[in-house]
């Protein structure tokens, strides 16, 4: 199986999410992209210290993913609201992946329903968050500013937009700020 794992314009992730998945799954393949060299320097350090010849790391915009060889899932984690083009991101993700195939993407567990956020004691955090850097990010490079607290309703379309199927949302075990998207590819 090769699995790819999509970061986003400003993601601060290192690469542990797929050595830990790399070191639990050693028959299958990993690649992990991202724009911060810094970030895939610290991936391929890990990788070295955990022994793993099944993981690697390539600096890439995701805007560009490859199609091909097209993966058998991919994950992006709280990347896709930070994307310039977060409807273009999740295309090229659903033009990876091989028919069949799975997108797994973590991202913040909110509505897009701004009355539905008003009681929720991580709101002012949220939008904090969003306000001084994820809405900045993406609008500093001209994009969507789609924002941290994009919300689950605008993020289940988009998926379907993009042509995946068969979309669940999931609670995220012991993290009460995001929430797991499955989406599938319709297969062949």
């Amino acid at each position: 199986m090769r699995w790819t794992a999509p970061r986003g314009v400003s993601s601060s992730g290192t690469g542990h999410a797929i050595n830990v998945m790399a070191r639990h799954y050693p028959q299958s393949t990993f690649v992990e992209y991202d724009i911060n060299e810094t970030a895939i320097t610290a991936a391929r350090t890990e990788a070295v210290d955990y022994g793993l010849s099944n993981a690697s790391f390539e600096t890439l915009d995701v805007a560009r993913l490859p199609a091909q060889p097209p993966c058998d899932a991919a994950f992006a984690f709280d990347a896709i609201h930070d994307q310039v083009d977060p409807a273009g991101m999740l295309s090229r993700v659903h033009a990876a992946l091989r028919p069949g195939g799975v997108f797994l993407m973590v991202d913040i567990k909110a509505s897009s329903d701004l009355a539905h956020k008003l009681d929720s004691p991580f709101a002012p955090w949220l939008y904090s968050v969003s306000t001084l850097h994820c809405l900045t990010v993406s609008l500093a490079h001209g994009g969507a500013g789609l924002g941290t607290v994009w919300g689950q309703e605008l993020a289940r379309q988009m998926l379907a937009d993009a042509g995946f199927v068969d979309i669940e949302i999931h609670d995220v075990p012991d993290d009460p700020f995001n929430c797991m998207y499955v989406a599938h590819k319709p297969g062949s």
